[in-house]
């Protein structure tokens, strides 16, 4: 049996990408500050998108997740949150027309700050100091001073993560998703591009869709699910003090949620199961996520299945596959057969990012747009192969105008990369980018559906 499970039970494991505070009891203040602050979430909202995700594991629905790499204290701006939110909606449209298919839409914000990081340091000019992981732990600036593990800095990132959610919310709620407005999300630099061609072609159609839905009754102010949409928020758990901090018994269920976010994930580095993440993970009733490589082995990957969701429950745990182009068509197969050998009930998610980071000629860490399109192919042939159902994506993206990733219908290259390379860390989509994605994922959702059809057609024939 396991032991005793509490919100601090995680201290007792080694834990892996944790920062080093040089004042331990600078720490100790922040977390009893932060313990007094009201939940960014609610259990209710957790529990609703767990209810979600249980469709999407039974292949009734999409999972789409998507947002910045880190979250930045400097990039923090309402524009910024908006143009994100738009593209995701624009994506989310794509999905649900296209394919069919109901989408869960979850973002990478509010709360997406810390990040894992390859080593403990970085050398510069022979020059030593701490890695920069993410702004509620230290500054990207390379200096002793910003680079020093500051625990105020997680309050810092609360206040942001509320802002946030609260514009979040009253973009989804307060009009601003209305599938009327579906015209008015392009943004100016896509619409000038090839993809924008396509969406206008398709918000066309969703309008005279509209219109007949309006004419028969159906209008924003008659159907709430034309008006409004539900957006979920999530983030790596790394940080595990203001993880607890903010972790909350729920007064009608009497279970613990961390009310950072709807949803929090275990990275690929910090998966161990017998580490501190794992075990903050395992004790919380939100629906949670685990990044899996090519380096996890099938048994170890049920033993975690097991921890993480013990009653295996739909919607509980996604696992959200990170290969690499060049490896998911090998190691993706086995891992997915093992799952289903094994009757565990999960949401599979696609990752075309972290496996797909390279080094360009130019010095810059970019992601070839082609690479990434081929482990989305590979993910949804494997899972069609298997018989399982490829259930999301998982991406890094942005609403601005960003050259960071290269290839894509703008064709970016590598000299291209200085125009606008934005990022705190790694590199992103930016709009056209993931509109172009969400294409293809559309047709590729399209393509098993007709599968299904076809295949049941001929059973019953």
């Amino acid at each position: 049996m396991p032991q005793k499970w509490t919100p601090d039970s995680w201290r007792a494991k080694p834990a892996k990408q944790m920062p080093q505070y040089p004042d331990p009891a600078a720490v100790v203040r922040v977390e009893d500050t932060l313990r007094n602050f009201p939940p960014l979430v609610f259990a209710g909202e957790a529990r609703r998108l767990k209810k979600a995700l249980a469709k999407v594991a039974e292949g009734k629905a999409f999972l789409l997740q998507g947002g910045d790499c880190a979250e930045s204290f400097a990039e923090f701006h309402p524009n910024n949150i908006r143009d994100t939110f738009r593209v995701l909606l624009q994506m989310a449209v794509v999905l649900t027309y296209g394919a069919a298919c109901p989408v869960v839409k979850v973002g990478r914000l509010a709360g997406q700050f810390a990040k894992p990081r390859s080593s403990d340091t970085e050398e510069i000019g022979g020059v030593s100091l701490p890695s920069y992981r993410g702004d509620n732990v230290n500054s990207i600036e390379f200096t002793p001073e910003a680079r020093r593990p500051d625990p105020e800095r997680m309050i810092r990132a609360y206040s942001q993560s509320a802002a946030t959610l609260n514009l979040l919310r009253a973009f989804a709620q307060g009009g601003y998703a209305d599938l009327h407005q579906v015209h008015r999300w392009n943004l100016g630099f896509v619409e000038r591009s090839p993809l924008g061609e396509r969406y206008r072609e398709l918000a066309d159609r969703l309008t005279e869709t509209l219109d007949f839905m309006a004419a028969c009754g159906l209008t924003s102010e008659t159907t709430p699910q034309i008006r409004e949409t539900d957006f979920f928020t999530s983030h790596e758990a790394l940080l595990l003090p203001y993880e607890q901090a903010l972790t909350r018994i729920d007064s009608t269920s009497g279970d613990w949620y961390d009310v950072s976010a709807h949803l929090v994930w275990i990275g690929d580095r910090t998966r161990q199961p017998d580490g501190a993440h794992v075990e903050f993970m395992r004790g919380i009733r939100n629906p949670i996520g685990m990044k899996v490589g090519p380096s996890m082995d099938t048994d170890e990957l049920i033993r975690l299945c097991d921890i993480l969701n013990p009653e295996n429950e739909p919607g509980r745990l996604t696992l959200i596959a990170r290969m690499g182009h060049d490896k998911v068509g090998q190691k993706l197969p086995g891992i997915v057969r093992a799952v289903k050998r094994e009757g565990r009930a999960v949401v599979w998610s696609c990752d075309p990012m972290h496996g797909n980071t390279i080094k360009s000629d130019s010095g810059y860490k970019t992601r070839p747009f082609d690479r990434i399109l081929s482990e989305v192919r590979t993910f949804f042939a494997v899972h069609q192969a298997e018989g399982s159902h490829p259930g999301g994506v998982h991406v890094e993206m942005t609403g601005q105008d960003v050259t960071e990733c290269t290839g894509g219908a703008q064709a970016i290259t590598d000299t291209d990369l200085s125009d606008r390379y934005h990022t705190h860390c790694d590199p992103r989509l930016n709009a056209s980018q993931a509109l172009e994605l969400a294409f293809l994922i559309a047709e590729q959702l399209k393509s098993e559906r007709l599968g299904v059809t076809r295949r049941a057609v001929a059973v019953g024939a």
